[in-house]
């Protein structure tokens, strides 16, 4: 269907060198879209980007940056227009954890926390959003949240409380944007198999409370994510803005 075609279309996925940025940069590319694909480090973000290349034939651009520099990341985004074109579809993926508990959990990485996960969210669709202004072309924005939108679990403070602003995050910024024909919207990855999470799909006793928990059995790949960012992307989602999609393989389903 014509309605899931991205072709035209420049999409800017951070965190996009591994784990979930990776399957939903590849979701984007085969939909059509031309990328732009960021990550700290260069190296791991070229290589991804190369596979990208021979996998979607599709036109990858790299920009390395730490976009843990907030304050920076206006005039990070101006200089990716002005060097690769204008950016359609933003993806806010990068975000990092510290697990602990709560009581001993340092300030310092409470705010390396919160700082990637939702401030810089926040400063970055800010950016993106005054650029769409100015095109007046309307844009997509897509939050990566978490199952800690709605839950948490033990010794997950930071990452809770960071998720659980993207939701609301989210909802502000499409209602602040909809006249300007913005759509802001956010998927919640359920337990996805990826660097970030090694630890916990190494574990066997937690990795089999995940797939006996799931009511489809089994970890999540960031493949399975892929449908449902280029649905978000697309003009099939044009009446759809300020909600979360939990792709999750039935886990908050299942009381």
């Amino acid at each position: 269907m014509n309605a899931f075609q991205l072709t035209g279309k420049r999409a800017l996925v951070t965190g996009a060198s591994k784990g979930i940025g990776v399957g939903l940069a590849r979701g984007l590319a085969a939909a059509g879209a031309e990328l732009v694909v960021n990550a700290r480090n260069a190296d791991e973000l070229e290589t991804t980007a190369a596979r990208l290349r021979e996998e979607t034939g599709a036109t990858i651009h790299c920009e390395p940056f730490d976009l843990s520099a907030a304050d920076e990341l206006d005039s990070f985004l101006g200089s990716v227009v002005e060097r690769c074109g204008p950016i359609d579809i933003l993806i806010n993926n990068a975000g990092r954890t510290h697990r602990g508990a709560a009581h001993e959990m340092p300030l310092e990485k409470w705010r390396e926390v919160l700082d990637l996960n939702l401030t810089t969210v926040f400063a970055l669709s800010q950016a993106f959003a005054k650029h769409r202004m100015a095109a007046g072309g309307g844009g997509r924005i897509i939050n990566v949240g978490s199952l800690m939108c709605s839950t948490t679990r033990p010794n997950n403070t930071p990452y809770a409380a960071s998720k659980g602003g993207v939701l609301l995050l989210t909802k502000a910024m499409a209602v602040d944007w909809a006249d300007h024909g913005i759509r802001v919207n956010a998927i919640g990855p359920g337990y996805i198999d990826t660097p970030l999470n090694k630890a916990l799909v190494d574990d066997p006793e937690f990795s089999d409370w995940v797939t006996q928990r799931c009511p489809l059995g089994r970890w999540g790949t960031p493949d399975d994510l892929s449908g449902t960012v280029v649905f978000l992307a697309s003009p099939a989602s044009e009446f759809i803005t300020g909600q979360i999609i939990y792709v999750d393989g039935g886990f908050l389903a299942r009381f």
